[in-house]
């Protein structure tokens, strides 16, 4: 493993986030779809958070968005964190219209606010976190 990897704390794969997962061992953060309204949404789940349909598949997210709020995380429960606070946590409007909850990676905790555009990290950068993680766009 590259980088930090190994010390951070592992997701758990399962039947419904698997391709999320998956997906971003190879760089990209998938969404769900659904198959009786077409909404998309994230947190991977077994049923359509709006008509409760099953019908869901997964799409690649475009791995753009906006920071609508964040939080800095000065005292995390891991100890693989400790040398890196603040840890930026963010809610995150990707430009589908999804709504989540990502780490967000910046030189400075001092450049982070709302309304400021990010994006994936890519390459070998991705493949040092666990889940998706954002940087502030270019």
């Amino acid at each position: 493993m590259t980088g930090g990897m190994s010390a951070y704390p592992q997701p758990h794969a399962d039947a419904d986030n698997h391709p999320l997962i998956e997906g971003w061992r190879e760089g990209r953060l998938m969404i769900q779809v659904c198959g009786g309204c077409s909404h998309t949404f994230f947190y991977p789940r077994p049923l359509c958070p709006y008509c409760w349909s099953a019908e869901l598949s997964w799409k690649a997210a475009s791995g753009r968005g906006t920071i609508v709020s964040f939080s800095l995380v000065n005292r995390p429960n891991a100890p693989a964190f400790f040398a890196e606070v603040p840890i930026i946590l963010a809610e995150i409007r990707l430009d589908e219209e999804v709504l989540l909850i990502a780490r967000v990676i910046a030189r400075e905790a001092s450049s982070i606010r709302s309304g400021l555009p990010v994006e994936l990290v890519s390459g070998p950068e991705a493949a040092r976190y666990p889940l998706p993680t954002f940087r502030p766009r270019q």
